[in-house]
């Protein structure tokens, strides 16, 4: 990439961090129309934006910019009230500047600008033309240097002072002066593409591969050549944990968009939501992150349409006028976990088990079955949705099953704790980096497989009298509980999931064990689900680096990647989620029946 190129991405990457910034002081600078900080930061953000995008010849962003900092540069002086009508077109403003930001990675894009700099510039104009109608009573008056007032005394004396100063002199300072403002400052900090990181990542995945390879090759070569595979260990786990830290970014990068979109959706449906963040300087791979944002901002908005009550509800139940909804992040070991908390009405188990049997999601049957724990979790089904109507926040029965999918796809998990009248909190449980992950291995007859540590509850030897079957499912007892059982090398051999309902296809392993055999069974946790995995072998615990299978093989079903073993056997990582969403809803294994195999 040409060094114009990565300027380029570098100056859209600071642009994005400015419009996000301004998201947030404004959001700020609306509860707290004195915040002189607010101001403050903002003049010198618009600033440093227009300053930027003139030098890279971005001319209409550089003078949308520049008429956002004339009108902090009025407000600054005191000379334009602010009101809830400014805010509204600030916030425009500044959705503009993100839309001339974009324009520049895609130019075929058109964006209207004019209209929104114009509304602004009658403001800045109606402003200066009438000095004497200004009706702050108490105007912000910024100095850049103090806040503490000078004196009429203290200027007389300043002006004494200078004046015995040379004129040789005052001219040196001046020009001394000039030259510390105009003087280039360098940052400590560099920004690189995330394209470079991954690239760099992918080699240390290869640095790993091979490592373990030569290491394997040799096996027992010599006390000498032991301590030099120790030092290559060493070294190469050092190089990969450096990389995935330099990864790794605060959840604040995200978690401060979320002033300007509650803020949005609360005015949409006429609330007063308090947001709260806490843990903003946890770290988590950017990664990660990027998959999950949309998912939190689906939960975020859902918690305001849904959660929280109107006015006039919270007030009739005791609880104060605005709602208060908290993002939290904390770690714990290599998990990061992120809660949204709200104080709204809860979740009414029975009020979803109700809506999902009206949408055909469960039957009657199954519902009197069911607990409220596994009632609240329908929410998660594809097209569920308990909003009334449609409108232009929620009630659409999307964004839910995206959520979960979402966390999936990392092998994270998503809970939910509600009570009535109380609140919600939503619990994402992920790992903190995608580079790495823990895993067991395993053998079946085609091959090494791996399943990540991240749903692996236990490892267990059972024999086969230990094993029911009926119908088409074979069920076991794990620590009293009636769990489902899967031989991994029947679900490998189906040619689709439609096959899953077939009799006896799921049951041809187990048939063919003997009596007396010990069969190993891997304890599988996703999603409040447990269920007992049958391999024919198992290996040992290894960190792995996954890689995604390409083309043609990017759609094998049950397999979520790769990885390269030291003997150079490819082995085929599970995809644990898949697995467990179709045999729990495209078979007869279900959860009600494995309760009702327990009655």
């Amino acid at each position: 990439m040409k060094g114009d190129d990565e300027l380029k991405e570098i100056f859209l990457a600071e642009a994005l961090e400015n419009t996000e910034q301004l998201n947030k002081l404004f959001t700020d600078l609306e509860k707290d129309n004195s915040n002189k900080k607010a101001i403050d930061a903002i003049f010198r953000i618009t600033h440093t934006l227009k300053a930027n995008a003139a030098g890279m010849g971005f001319s209409d962003l550089a003078t949308m910019a520049h008429t956002m900092e004339d009108v902090f540069n009025v407000i600054k002086s005191g000379n334009m009230v602010i009101n809830a009508d400014i805010f509204n077109d600030l916030f425009k403003a500044n959705d503009v500047l993100c839309a001339l930001i974009e324009q520049i990675k895609t130019p075929e894009k058109v964006v209207k600008f004019k209209g929104i700099k114009t509304k602004l510039e009658v403001l800045i104009r109606t402003s200066k033309e009438k000095p004497e109608e200004k009706i702050s009573e108490e105007p912000v008056k910024i100095n850049s240097q103090t806040d503490t007032p000078v004196s009429v005394s203290m200027q007389a004396e300043v002006s004494s002072v200078m004046s015995q100063i040379p004129v040789e002199d005052a001219v040196k300072e001046v020009e001394q002066t000039e030259h510390e403002e105009t003087a280039i400052a360098f940052s400590d900090n560099i920004h690189v593409p995330i394209r470079k990181l991954d690239n760099l990542l992918d080699l240390i995945g290869e640095l790993i591969i091979e490592k373990d390879r030569v290491i394997a090759m040799n096996g027992n070569s010599g006390r000498s050549r032991q301590n030099d595979y120790a030092r290559l260990q060493r070294i190469t786990s050092e190089l990969q944990y450096s990389i995935m830290d330099v990864r790794l970014v605060q959840v604040n990068v995200l978690f401060n968009k979320f002033h300007r979109i509650v803020r949005d959706v609360a005015a949409l449906e006429n609330k007063k939501v308090d947001l709260s963040l806490e843990g903003t300087e946890i770290e988590i791979d950017r990664t990660i992150l990027q998959i999950i944002s949309d998912s939190l901002v689906h939960l975020v908005r859902n918690a305001v349409s849904h959660g929280i009550e109107s006015t006039q509800g919270r007030l009739a139940s005791g609880k104060s006028e605005a709602g208060k909804l908290k993002l939290a992040a904390s770690s714990e070991r290599e998990e990061i976990i992120i809660t949204i908390t709200d104080d709204g009405k809860g979740i009414h188990a029975e009020t979803i088990a109700k809506k999902a049997i009206e949408k055909g999601i469960i039957t009657r049957e199954m519902a009197l079955l069911m607990s409220e724990e596994e009632k609240i979790q329908l929410i998660f089904e594809p097209g569920f949705s308990s909003a009334e109507t449609v409108t232009a926040v929620s009630g659409r029965g999307v964004g839910m099953d995206v959520v979960r999918k979402a966390i999936d796809s990392i092998g994270g998990v998503i809970g939910i704790d509600s009570v009535v009248g109380i609140g919600t909190t939503f619990t994402l449980r992920m790992p903190s980096s995608m580079a790495v992950k823990g895993a067991l291995l395993f053998e079946l007859r085609t091959g090494d497989f791996a399943v990540p540590l991240s749903y692996t509850k236990a490892v267990v030897a059972i024999q086969k009298k230990a094993i029911r079957s009926i119908g088409n499912n074979l069920f076991t007892t794990y620590l009293g509980k009636t769990i489902s059982l899967v031989y991994l090398n029947d679900l490998f051999q189906l040619k689709d999931r439609e096959e899953l309902t077939k009799g006896g296809v799921m049951l041809e392993s187990y048939h063919k064990t003997n009596d007396d055999e010990k069969i190993q069974v891997i304890i599988i946790s996703f999603n409040n689900k447990e269920i007992g995995f049958v391999v024919d072998k198992l290996l040992q615990q290894k960190e792995i680096v996954e890689k995604p299978l390409k083309k043609p093989l990017e759609n094998v079903k049950f397999i979520s990647g790769a990885t390269i073993l030291g003997n150079g056997n490819v082995c085929l990582v599970v995809d644990v989620p898949s697995i467990i969403q179709s045999l729990f809803r495209n078979s007869k294994i279900t959860s009600v029946k494995t309760q009702q195999v327990a009655v």
